[in-house]
């Protein structure tokens, strides 16, 4: 995406660092180390924030500071080595793993750069499979809608074999939304999309926080694509290294010029 992108609307900032009864996400000291030894790397040290509902946070931070660790242990793909995480009003570290995809499946929507698209499934199959799973019944207008922003309107017979990468991944975010999740973790949502179709995605993924109250992580390394958002928090070396409110493009690439100073 072009750094002369207008940039988004202005929210609400969520809170970060203290913990507020509003938080549908929350990491209390968590620390993720991986393996043992001379042999550990410590990917997480001692993180704390929380993110409020109704608000959209990208998470930022040279290569290796820990950002995918943190999207994996914040949306309970992987299990912090200590520290406690609270997703959606649940201690994940006390949920066995039947309980935690049904959280996952429920209440939780997740964008990441697999696309993980059922090959034999058409676009609008794969789309609504996790109201399938859940046995729920397809609001038709709300998939409409994000058909229309998503410009999958006319692909809806189609399979993933017959799309384009970028095509794939707006299946994906699309899939994401349709349950209208509480939270929704996102890795790169943009990184395979042109400049036009990326800025509507992130307008869609504004809109679905404002309208719907969601809680919305993303982490990316795209300045333009952290403009969309409330608030951007930086990470280096495992650590929250600051935090930029209302962000736009060129704020944000500064900050991550001083990050790679360090």
């Amino acid at each position: 995406m072009s750094a002369q992108d207008p940039g988004p609307m202005r929210g609400h900032g969520p809170g970060t660092s203290a913990a507020s009864p509003e938080a549908t996400v929350r990491l209390d000291a968590v620390s993720k180390t991986y393996g043992k030894g001379a042999a550990a790397v410590q990917a997480l040290r001692d993180v704390s924030m929380s993110f409020a509902k109704g608000s959209f946070t990208a998470v930022m931070g040279p290569s290796g500071s820990g950002k995918s660790t943190f999207l994996h242990c914040a949306a309970g793909l992987d299990r912090p080595t200590s520290g406690h995480v609270r997703l959606a009003g649940a201690d994940i570290g006390g949920l066995d793993e039947n309980a935690l995809t049904v959280l996952r499946r429920e209440r939780i929507g997740f964008v990441f750069q697999a696309f993980n698209l059922l090959p034999s499934l058409t676009v609008e199959q794969n789309i609504t499979l996790p109201l399938r799973l859940s046995r729920r019944r397809t609001d038709r207008e709300w998939l409409a809608r994000i058909l229309k922003r998503t410009g999958l309107e006319t692909r809806v017979t189609h399979r993933p074999s017959e799309l384009s990468g970028g095509q794939q991944q707006r299946v994906a975010i699309a899939r994401a939304l349709v349950t209208r999740p509480e939270v929704v973790f996102a890795d790169e949502p943009t990184g395979a999309l042109d400049s036009t179709t990326g800025r509507e995605i992130l307008l869609l993924l504004q809109e679905s926080v404002r309208s719907l109250q969601q809680t919305l992580i993303m982490v990316t390394h795209d300045p333009v694509a952290a403009s969309y958002a409330d608030l951007v928090l930086f990470l280096a070396d495992g650590q929250l290294a600051g935090s930029l409110p209302s962000p736009t493009p060129d704020t944000v690439a500064e900050r991550m010029a001083q990050l790679g100073n360090r």
